[in-house]
C-alpha cells in the first residue's frame, strides 16, 4: 500500500488565514481542495509538503457571477456547479461540454477549477477551455492581487506562475456578443485523461463571417491554442472546406507522444478531426445566437 510521507495538517478559516499559513510553513507548504490530484502524487512520494493546508472552508471562493462583460468565478467552485449552471451553459457551452467528460460525478463533486488549473496538467480540460476563452486569473498575495493571462499563467507543465506563498482566488472570462464555443474530447473510456481534445470559441460578424476565434488542443504536445489555425479562419466565412484546412493544420502544429493512449499518427488524426467537428459546433451556436440577437433587436 503506498502511504504518503509525514506530513502535519491545518485548515485555513479564510483567504487570509490561507496566505499567513502559507507565508509562515514557507516552501514546503502545499494547499489542498478537491485533493484529487495532490493525494495520488503525495500516495507516490512525488510532491512530499511537510504542511498541508486545506481550504475547503474559504467559501468566500465559491461562486459564480456576471458581472457586466465578464463571468467571474471563484477559484474554489466545484465543477460540479459549471456543470449545472444555466449561466455557463448559455455563455460559455465549451465549459459545459468538458465538464462532461471530466472524470466522474465522485471527481466533479469534490474537485475545484483553481485546483484544474493550479495543477497545469498537459491533459487537464479545463486549461484549456480557459486558454481558448482568453480568461484571466486573479492571483492574491502578501503584496496585494495581480492578473494573469492563461499564457502567462501557465508557465508549463504542472508549473504556473502562482508564488508559493500566493492563491489563485478568481477566474474571469470576457462575454462576447454574437460568440458561441464548444469542446470535444476522445478517451479510452469513461473520465479518463484525454488520447487527445480540442476547444475552440468563434465570434461572427454581422456579415456572418469569423471576426475572432481561438482554438485549443488537450494532451497533443503544444501549448494549448493553435495561432496557425487561427490566423487562416480570422475573416472566412464557415464551411466545410475552412474547418477541413484548419484540422489539418492543427494536426501538423500538434507534437504529440506515443504512450499507452496511441501512436503518434493516431493522435494527429484525432487533433484534425476534433478541431473540425468543434469548429462546426461552435459556428453552428455561434449563428444561431446571432439569429437570436437579430430577433430581439427587431
Amino acid at each position: 500500500m503506498q502511504i504518503p510521507a509525514p506530513f502535519d495538517y491545518v485548515r485555513a478559516s479564510s483567504v487570509d488565514n490561507a496566505l499567513a499559513l502559507l507565508d509562515r510553513h514557507g516552501p514546503e507548504s502545499r494547499v489542498v481542495a478537491g485533493g484529487h490530484s495532490l493525494l495520488p502524487m503525495m500516495k507516490l512520494r512525488l510532491a512530499r509538503p511537510d504542511w498541508l493546508i486545506d481550504i475547503n472552508d474559504l467559501y468566500e471562493l465559491d461562486y459564480l457571477l456576471v458581472d457586466g462583460p465578464v463571468l467571474r468565478i471563484g477559484a474554489m467552485t466545484r465543477h460540479t456547479t459549471l456543470l449545472e449552471s444555466d449561466d455557463v451553459r448559455r455563455l460559455f457551452p465549451i465549459i459545459t461540454d468538458a465538464e462532461r467528460v471530466i472524470a466522474d460525478p465522485i471527481v466533479r463533486n469534490r474537485g475545484t477549477i483553481g485546483g484544474s488549473l493550479c495543477q497545469a496538467d498537459p491533459a487537464e480540460d479545463l486549461s484549456t477551455v480557459c486558454h481558448v476563452l482568453e480568461a484571466v486569473a486573479v492571483v492574491r498575495g502578501p503584496n496585494g492581487e495581480r492578473m494573469l493571462s492563461m499564457a502567462d499563467f501557465h508557465r508549463g507543465p504542472y508549473e504556473t506562475a502562482v508564488a508559493q506563498n500566493e492563491l489563485l482566488i478568481e477566474v474571469r472570462i470576457p462575454i462576447r456578443a454574437r460568440s458561441a464555443s464548444a469542446y470535444e474530447k476522445v478517451e479510452r473510456r469513461v473520465g479518463d485523461w484525454a488520447v487527445a481534445a480540442a476547444g475552440a470559441s468563434v465570434t461572427l460578424a454581422a456579415v456572418g463571417t469569423i471576426s475572432h476565434v481561438a482554438v485549443g488542443l488537450t494532451a497533443v504536445g503544444l501549448d494549448r491554442n493553435v495561432t496557425e489555425v487561427e490566423a487562416v479562419l480570422v475573416g472566412q466565412a464557415p464551411g466545410e472546406e475552412l474547418f477541413a484546412l484548419a484540422g489539418r493544420l492543427a494536426a501538423l502544429a500538434c507534437d504529440p507522444l506515443a504512450d499507452q493512449r496511441g501512436p503518434i499518427d493516431y493522435k494527429r488524426h484525432l487533433a484534425d478531426e476534433l478541431t473540425r467537428r468543434v469548429l462546426r459546433v461552435a459556428c453552428s451556436r455561434a449563428a444561431a445566437s446571432v439569429f437570436d440577437l437579430t430577433l430581439q433587436e427587431g
